[in-house]
């Protein structure tokens, strides 16, 4: 028996869940089992799992503010989300613990500290002054709701406006409330009969300090005099006022109106404004006021030493430009400039030149937040052009259908694809730098190259560097150009089975090596891409069409053949031809009117002008049959070095070489058992009367029509489709894909019937049990059976009722003689059994290292070569497979690695006997596996549908860490997520964001070195000079001591009821679970200390005040002593 390992034991207890505890311990089924002995270096303590970094577009943003001082840009959005921006590649993702919308943002600048306002009615206090912002102060109003708040410019009051109209006061270095309190009625006094609605602007008079001007909606706005406490002036309008914005030398403001007004307002003149402007309103003949058009939301007012003025705004188009897209309008002396936008305006921002409100503002650029994109105008420029955008905002351009995460990837892959993406990029931007340039990037700790692919809605796969947790787009691939497209609803007689997206990416197999690229897409379609420096002009569309049929109850179908007869080169070489070696063709409609024998997509038949990049290597469509859509694909697996794509779907899997264009394998499922097929599987009904099976269709109990047959799979993300569809519908959507049990309840609950659950959408009962789809698909040089004695190519398939079956693959000899004699291909009688459907595959070597499927290194394809190099190619054998497989004796053997959605299974060839196994879950189901190298050694990553994330050691699949995650809220998470090399993971958060995990130790230590900072120590500008006569003549900006009129000795304490103090968790918190180790530990000391300090020195400040309250109180002693010194009682 084997050893006893008591330290592997206790390793394995410590991650082990209630989930796997059925049967944790891993199974030795072989007693004696010398080769199960490999050394395993991984151990729990090698893992831990934290968020790493979030990019993208913030989702459902809300609002918007810029630090001028420190260039630091903040989001808030409506989640309670707030992501902060510097310089391309210091970005930081924080997140309010309540969930509520943020309203409004604002810096405390040049501080490091940042405000945000919820819809809650919280008011939180952001330290930026550390790598993870934390949160210090919080404050609840009880009473009221928040509308508008206003930070003057170094100044530590924050004016709170609320709902009823009241001005509340808070002190940013406490957080807590003054006495001082603006009432509404205090402050309208009898100029209105009527309540004046929500404070919807607060802001003081740039000049002067005391004087603080207050917009409600109703149309009032009064000029408060902080130090008499009464109001100065009070402007009545009949419209509604969005937003109130100053002039800088403060004697006027400018208001926007709900009808598409602004007035003009001079501060000393109450009773109507200086001058009425309709920006977009037709001007009327004869002198009538213009017709109103849709609200100002919001208006800024910017000055120029040279020049006029600006006035930018954003709404007020007129009512008649229906369909018209959301515009910014830039006002600039006579000129009027009228920017149009892809998606509504949230927010908009000028960045001026000072951070001093009364000086010339000298505005250079305009932020404009959008509800899903951000956009910056330079204002210097003529004509304003935008910025190129260097942050990655564009993940969601067109939804994303599906991610794959590559790490360690060969370091010559990235400058390539980025030389070949630079060509795409697209010209008039504004030639001036990024304006948003603050923050200092982190140390990068981590040299590997890592390549995020994303494949998306529209058939567009976009190429990401995501080396050192930072994201550029390299290259964008289209794959949708090689189709025609539909003019009219007509012309669409094919692409009815996907009512939306026929081009969709629903798969990607990509192999970094050799670079060829394999996409699966919605429309039954396959498309492999090869890698080239050199532009071609392609002038017929290399293509196979293939009938993939599932059919049982006819003996001698055609499909019936275990080996296909082989084609010779001759009728390989046509690419139209209809796989002509394993189904003759028919007429595209049978005899009774039904679709048959065409695809779903027409191709082009123009000559294709593909540029350097990805270019169509060859095209593959399944064809309908006999009425009936193809299938959606299911799984897809591309091998470089044997010149093989193979795919499979519900009904079968398809061979095709791609070398010689030709269809190798077209077989059912069940025909790939032949005489061993375990399953008892009853002849269907007859065709007329079957319900149509989509790919991704809803459950309806047989109710499916035509146009339901396929769902694009990013349903959920369309804006046109609502998510409040069932999550059980979208859960059926996917089923296919992601091989769910269709019988999965909207509450994710599972029936686990083991090998016999249904996994096809089609819900006729006969077919319920026959349906079994390809879910897995992996090339390798292995055992192919148990009498082999050295390792040979072959394709091992698992499906989705927990079958892997093995096929054997008889390739040419390298060179011309590959392109000439045919792949000989023969399924081998093996059979292997897991409970669940297979997710992944993957061999290990007698040292427990992985072996990678062989590829040939990537070449030029398109140069004309010469004598010599032809010779050469024709020697050279064009698989290179790793040195432990090709150089093993035949004593040695091999392990692979199978893992289901239930459990995992280490099995040793050629013996084929199981020497390890693992349970991974018994209540849920694994939706992601992978076998992934981490710390020079190898694990398997699991990600559940219960939200755990589970590792184990390889081979002998001890439970190394379980960790409790997310939930599977939606199909978006189950989609997208991908574990990958060196402890790395990632998933699609949001329809716009990409989570990065890491389920490393080593990365979670080095995270707090490698974020960026956000804050840096910086000069505030120097305020502007007042100049000669202005000081002599007073003329200047008059400054308030604020202390003085809402400290406690004057204004008193305010209600205890009226706002709760909550403390934050502080600077801490930015440590916690970022960092452990040596490091954390510095970094918290670090923050301990600098914490310490910080309290010291407000002890300090304490100190000083009550020092100087006890100096007043004394002075005020001494003066009534000697007042009242010689008075008498009486006089008192």
């Amino acid at each position: 028996m084997r050893k006893f390992n008591i330290r592997k034991v206790l390793d394995g207890l410590t991650a082990v869940s209630s989930s796997s505890s059925a049967s944790s311990s891993s199974q030795q089924q072989q007693s004696g089992n010398r080769e199960t002995d490999i050394p395993e270096t991984l151990q729990s303590e090698h893992f831990q799992l934290c968020k790493t970094v979030r990019h993208g577009f913030p989702y459902q943003p809300s609002a918007l503010a810029f630090d001028p001082v420190q260039k630091i840009l903040a989001i808030g959005t409506q989640t309670g989300a707030l992501r902060l921006f510097g310089r391309p590649g210091v970005e930081c993702y924080c997140q309010h613990d309540s969930g509520a919308a943020v309203i409004q943002l604002q810096f405390l600048i040049n501080e490091g500290a940042l405000v945000s306002a919820l819809a809650d009615d919280t008011l939180h206090l952001w330290n930026l002054r550390q790598k993870r912002p934390a949160i210090l102060h919080s404050l609840k109003f009880n009473r009221e709701r928040i509308t508008f708040c206003h930070l003057p410019f170094q100044s530590k009051w924050l004016y709170v406006g609320t709902e009823r109209g009241n001005i509340h006061i808070v002190n940013v270095e406490s957080f807590t409330l003054s006495g001082y309190v603006i009432m509404w009625n205090k402050a309208i006094e009898l100029s209105s009969k009527s309540h004046p609605g929500p404070v919807v602007h607060i802001s003081d008079n740039p000049m002067d300090e005391g004087k603080l001007l207050i917009g409600y909606e109703s149309g009032i706005v009064v000029l408060w005099d902080l130090k008499s406490k009464k109001a100065d002036y009070r402007y009545t309008h009949d419209e509604a006022i969005h937003s109130v914005a100053w002039h800088h030398e403060g004697k006027q403001f400018i208001c926007s109106h709900s009808d598409g007004t602004l007035t003009i307002w001079n501060i000393k003149s109450p009773a109507k404004p200086l001058q009425t402007i309709t920006p977009h309103g037709k001007q009327l003949k004869d002198g009538k006021k213009p017709e109103p058009c849709k609200p100002i939301l919001k208006v800024e007012y910017k000055t120029a030493k040279a020049g006029e003025p600006f006035i930018i705004l954003s709404g007020g188009l007129s009512y008649d430009t229906v369909g018209r897209r959301p515009c910014l309008t830039v006002m600039h002396g006579k000129s009027t400039a009228v920017l149009e936008m892809d998606y509504s305006i949230v927010d908009f921002l000028t960045l001026c030149e000072t951070p001093y409100p009364n000086d010339f503002q000298e505005p250079y650029a305009v932020v404009v937040l959008l509800e899903k994109d951000l956009v910056l105008i330079d204002l210097a420029q003529n004509g304003y052009p935008i910025f190129e955008n260097p942050y990655p905002l564009n993940i969601h351009e067109s939804p994303v259908t599906c991610c794959e995460y590559f790490a360690d990837c060969p370091v010559d892959l990235i400058p390539a694809l980025y030389s070949v993406g630079a060509r795409q990029k697209r010209q008039g931007y504004s030639k001036q730098e990024w304006p948003i340039s603050g923050g200092n990037w982190g140390l990068i700790t981590q040299s590997y190259p890592e390549i995020i692919i994303t494949g998306h809605a529209d058939g567009s796969i976009k190429f990401w560097d995501a080396s050192a947790i930072t994201l550029q787009v390299l290259y964008k691939l289209k794959t949708a150009k090689v189709f025609e497209k539909s003019r009219s609803k007509d012309d669409r007689p094919n692409t009815d089975i996907v009512d939306e997206d026929p081009y969709a990416i629903q798969i990607i197999s990509w192999c970094p090596e050799s670079r060829m690229l394999c996409i699966a897409g919605v429309s039954a379609h396959v498309i492999i891409y090869r890698f080239s420096k050199q532009e071609v002009t392609t002038e017929v569309i290399p293509m196979l069409e293939v009938r993939l049929l599932y059919e049982i109850n006819d003996v001698d179908s055609p499909d019936g053949e275990q080996v296909p007869p082989l084609p010779t080169p001759g009728t390989g070489s046509n690419p139209q031809s209809i796989a002509p070696q394993s189904h003759p063709s028919t007429s595209s409609s049978s005899s009774d009117g039904l679709r048959d024998n065409v695809p779903c997509l027409k191709i082009k038949s123009s000559p294709l002008k593909q540029s350097v990049g990805y270019q169509i290597e060859l095209v593959i469509q399944l064809v309908w049959v006999s009425g009936e859509p193809p299938q959606q694909i299911t799984s897809l697996a591309v091998n470089s070095a044997y010149g093989l794509v193979v795919f499979g779907n519900c009904n079968g899997i398809a061979m095709v070489d791609y070398l010689q264009k030709t269809v190798l394998l077209n077989l059912g499922t069940i025909e790939l058992y032949g005489s061993n097929d375990p399953y008892r599987r009853e002849p269907r009904s007859p065709r007329k009367t079957r319900q149509p099976s989509g790919g991704l269709c809803d459950i309806n109990e047989g109710t499916a029509v035509p146009e339901d047959r396929c769902k694009s799979p990013t349903s959920v993300m369309t804006k046109s489709r609502k998510f409040s569809k069932m999550v059980a519908n979208d859960i059926a959507k996917m089923s296919r894909k992601l091989s769910l049990p269709t019988e999965l309840k909207p509450d994710l609950d599972v029936r686990d019937n083991s090998f016999s659950r249904s996994r096809s959408s089609s819900v006729t009962s006969i077919d319920k049990e026959s349906r079994e789809a390809i879910s897995a698909l992996h090339f390798c040089e292995t055992f192919t059976r148990k009498a082999d004695t050295s390792p040979s190519p072959c394709l091992w398939v698992g499906t989705t009722l927990g079958t892997v079956l093995v096929i054997a693959l008889n390739l040419p000899p390298g060179g011309e003689q590959r392109l000439l004699q045919p792949v000989i291909v023969s399924p081998s009688g093996t059979i292997l059994r897991l409970k669940g459907a297979i997710l992944r595959m993957a061999f290990l070597d007698t040292t427990g290292s992985l072996i990678p499927p062989a590829y040939e290194p990537w070449r030029e394809h398109n140069v004309p070569e010469d004598k010599d190099e032809k010779d050469k190619l024709k020697k050279r054998r064009p698989v290179s497979v790793s040195p432990s497989s090709s150089s093993q004796e035949i004593s040695e053997n091999q392990y692979a690695v199978i893992c289901s959605e239930k459990q995992a299974k280490v099995i040793s060839l050629p013996s084929q006997n199981c020497v390890h196994k693992q349970n991974i879950t018994e209540t849920s189901f694994v939706l992601r596996g992978d076998i992934v190298a981490l710390s020079n050694s190898v694990c398997l990553a699991c990600f559940c549908a219960n939200g755990h994330i589970m590792t184990f050691s390889l081979p002998s699949l001890r439970p190394l860490l379980d960790v409790y995650y997310l939930p599977l809220t939606n199909m978006r998470i189950a989609r997208t997520f991908c574990f990958t090399n060196n402890g790395q993971a990632l998933y699609l958060v949001s329809p716009t964001e990409i989570q990065r995990i890491t389920y490393s130790q080593e990365t979670c230590e080095n995270l707090q070195e490698m974020l960026g900072e956000l804050f840096t120590p910086v000069e505030t500008p120097e305020a502007p000079n007042r100049g000669f006569f202005k000081g002599l003549f007073g003329g200047g900006a008059q400054s308030l001591d604020r202390e003085e009129l809402f400290g406690e000795s004057a204004s008193g304490k305010a209600s205890r009821s009226l706002a709760q103090h909550i403390p934050g968790p502080g600077g801490i918190e930015g440590v916690k679970g970022a960092a452990s180790g040596v490091i954390g530990e510095l970094a918290r000391a670090r923050i301990a200390l600098d914490e310490r300090g910080q309290k010291l020195g407000e002890l300090d400040e304490r100190t000083a005040a009550m020092l100087s309250s006890a100096d007043s109180f004394s002075k005020h002693a001494h003066e009534m002593m000697l007042k009242y010194k010689d008075k008498k009682w009486y006089q008192f």
